[in-house]
């Protein structure tokens, strides 16, 4: 394992890390045998956004005497409010749910405290001197959180808080798929011809501006970035399903996201045994096994605009529809061509289907990946006829 020092932070991170999204619904002996195999493997960074009590429980329990052997994110204003994650604003709410994080975790500190899904820059601009960025600042005075961070998608807003000096730790959804535009090409132009069908010329690739800019930026000023979606969900893994239109293998991907300048360690998601050992076999991999420059030189379609990354940041959702699962659901009848009665034995156990949705929007206006969540239920519900 390669460690590396988290900014300026004066702790050190292994390179690949645990992502620990996937483990929410699994039961205590599998969060225990991942969690035991990532440390093992020399993983001694996790990050735990869940909100959900249960698996926040779980994880603490796996790692009872051991808290010391971990380097912590822990997510602030990721709530569970009335049964289903919410991304909050609201003090009361953003205690409370932080509170618990330590308590479950067993715990009387967090490494790094996030602020959680900061997208839109009227997001940062609102936040930047509100009384959750007050309550993060005396965690870290009161050594209840070592380190600031914050997470988002958007480059722009991202950059906009490293500026500040605020930030210690940038999470940020990094890979090739959100990296990489034809130079000289609108985004927006190039997007509509691909919707269209017409063929694009994705020979002369360059990193999009903002992104690089950001990247720079946080070198510059000593912050760590720490990658979510580095296989964006494992969907890069896949010809069928890549935003890219080609398939990278694992080693890849994370490859291309530990060469960003500023980064610090790739956060990849691991649900059991073999995807610990997977990612950790990227050490053992050839330098040539890991390069991407000849795939990424020839790219199809790269967007991954309108694809659902199944991060729930959608929610919360007035009917109760895991959009995330559903969404899953359609992709593996849409993109994996599984037979649509396969696949309805699990999506007719969702407490609340498809048929439920009001089309009141409030998901899409959350989703950061521009998904239109709406015609994506109405299609699953007829598909599904549920």
């Amino acid at each position: 394992m390669e460690y590396r020092k988290l900014g300026k932070t004066g702790m050190e991170v292994s390179a690949i890390s645990l992502g620990c999204e996937h483990l929410q619904g699994k039961d205590y002996n599998t969060i225990k045998t991942v969690i035991d195999a990532a440390l093992d493997c020399g993983i001694n960074f996790m990050d735990v956004f869940m909100s959900e009590p249960q698996v926040r429980t779980d994880i603490g329990k796996a790692l009872e005497g051991r808290r010391d052997k971990v380097i912590i994110q822990g997510h602030i204003g990721s709530c569970w409010v009335d049964g289903q994650y919410k991304v909050s604003r609201d003090m009361e709410e953003i205690t409370v749910a932080f509170e618990d994080l330590l308590e479950r975790l067993q715990t009387d500190y967090i490494d790094v405290g996030f602020l959680h899904f900061v997208d839109k820059e009227t997001d940062w601009d609102t936040l930047e001197n509100s009384e959750m960025m007050q309550y993060a600042i005396s965690l870290k005075e009161k050594g209840v959180i070592r380190a600031i961070g914050m997470s988002s998608h958007n480059a722009v807003t991202a950059k906009k808080a490293v500026d500040t000096g605020l930030i210690d730790v940038l999470m940020f959804s990094l890979n090739p798929a959100y990296d990489l535009v034809p130079k000289d090409r609108d985004m927006t132009e190039i997007f509509t011809e691909v919707i269209e069908g017409k063929e694009q010329d994705f020979s002369n690739l360059t990193l999009e501006p903002a992104r690089a800019e950001l990247y720079r930026t946080c070198e510059e000023k000593g912050v760590a970035i720490t990658v979510m979606k580095t296989l964006a969900m494992g969907t890069l893994l896949s010809a069928e399903r890549s935003p890219l239109g080609v398939a990278l293998t694992e080693a890849q991907c994370i490859h291309y996201a530990l060469s960003r300048p500023a980064v610090s360690a790739v956060m990849v998601g691991m649900q059991k045994i073999s995807d610990v050992e997977n990612a950790v076999r990227y050490w053992e991999i050839p330098e040539s096994e890991r390069d991407h420059s000849q795939i990424l030189a020839s790219l199809g379609m790269f967007n991954a605009d309108g694809r659902c990354m199944y991060c729930n940041h959608c929610l919360p959702c007035p009917s109760k529809i895991d959009i995330a699962a559903v969404n899953k659901y359609l992709d593996l009848v849409e993109l994996d061509k599984m037979p649509a009665d396969t696949v309805k034995e699990h999506y007719a156990v969702l407490e609340n289907t498809a048929s439920a949705c009001m089309e009141c929007g409030a998901c899409e206006k959350r989703c950061p990946f521009k998904v239109k969540v709406i015609e994506n239920m109405r299609r699953a519900a007829t598909i599904f006829r549920k």
